[in-house]
């Protein structure tokens, strides 16, 4: 369990991909009572619509943190950024990073903390003495959201599932498997920080034995088809032994993020490979229905398109963000 200092101020960097800027837009729309406001390079920065405050007046305003709100490719921190870093250090606040690249590896952020009493404190470091995967059916029941692509929603699906499974009385957890996950909600391990022999090994820690109705919900990574971060994907899937997947997708997008050269999977192929790999630790693993992304759609052809894949698949088919008849048709088929 983590003790993260918030409320935060949200920083943007110079990023211009809202895709990148996942790790803000989650606490945005997940806890939006953590965060004072955002902060950006500039003008040109992608928006959550937070006020932008500066680091001073967010301290000001009551903030503890600064927290890097995006995710790039290689999880870098940017030379342009630090003096944003900086400022806000010699503002008063600690600073919070989920980035491969870590602060306290940042010499002059290190001697600047040091010198100020401020705090830089790394999310994505896994805990030590992760096991090799046992294999082991554990008790509880799980549930798992994979998708046909990075950055599409697993993490929203799964966190709506479980507000969704708490409404309905069942006992459920979150459990986060990366940055944004862990910073919502103060808990969990990052998948993609773990040497590959240990991912299972961490999954099965990350979910343990629990009572018989006991869910965990569990944030998925990647994509078993993403040519960069199909491993993470495997190692989770396989240490968590899920007895449910929802494979989440974007409507509209057909490529790879980022590997544009590399056509998005099928529904179907991406149900029919995680469930024949799935059944590797749990035989009984099934897929309860399809969470798409219909952000981009307004709310009438959003509703005819889950109802045709619906239909065309089969399964329940839903945005859990809109909510609605088919969700809880989804929520059904997940308790089923």
């Amino acid at each position: 369990m983590l003790e993260l200092p918030f409320p935060y101020l949200v920083f943007l960097g110079d990023t211009q991909e809202p895709l990148f800027a996942k790790t803000a837009f989650g606490l945005r729309d997940w806890a939006p009572e953590r965060c004072i406001g955002e902060w950006s390079c500039g003008h040109t920065a992608v928006t959550t619509g937070l006020p932008r405050v500066s680091p001073r007046e967010a301290r000001d305003r009551g903030a503890r943190s600064l927290v890097i709100g995006v995710a790039n490719y290689g999880g870098i921190i940017q030379e342009n950024w630090i003096p944003t870093l900086l400022e806000a250090l010699e503002a008063g606040l600690d600073v919070i990073g989920g980035m491969h690249a870590r602060l306290q590896d940042i010499e002059p952020l290190k001697t600047a903390a040091a010198r100020l009493g401020r705090r830089l404190i790394d999310v994505r470091v896994p805990p030590a003495n992760i096991p090799v995967a046992s294999g082991r059916k554990r008790t509880g029941k799980r549930l798992l959201t994979v998708g046909t692509d990075c950055a599409l929603g697993k993490k929203y699906s799964a966190l709506a599932i479980t507000r969704a499974f708490k409404d309905r009385g069942v006992e459920a957890d979150f459990r986060a498997t990366g940055q944004t996950g862990i910073l919502i909600c103060g808990r969990g391990i990052p998948m993609d920080a773990v040497v590959s022999d240990f991912e299972a090994g961490a999954a099965e820690m990350l979910t343990p034995d629990s009572p018989p109705q006991h869910w965990d919900v569990i944030e998925g990574q990647g994509s078993l088809f993403h040519p960069s971060y199909a491993a993470v994907s495997l190692g989770l899937l396989h240490g968590s032994q899920p007895d449910v997947i929802v494979v989440c997708h974007q409507a509209g997008r057909t490529r790879i993020l980022g590997k544009s050269d590399y056509l998005l999977p099928s529904l179907e192929d991406t149900i029919d490979l995680n469930l024949r790999l799935g059944r590797r630790t749990n035989p009984g693993i099934r897929c309860a229905g399809v969470s798409l992304n219909t952000s981009q759609l307004d709310d009438a052809a959003a509703r005819d398109l889950l109802a045709m894949q619906s239909q065309r698949l089969g399964m329940p088919v839903a945005d859990p963000i809109r909510g609605g008849a088919e969700f809880e048709q989804l929520v059904n088929a997940c308790l089923a």
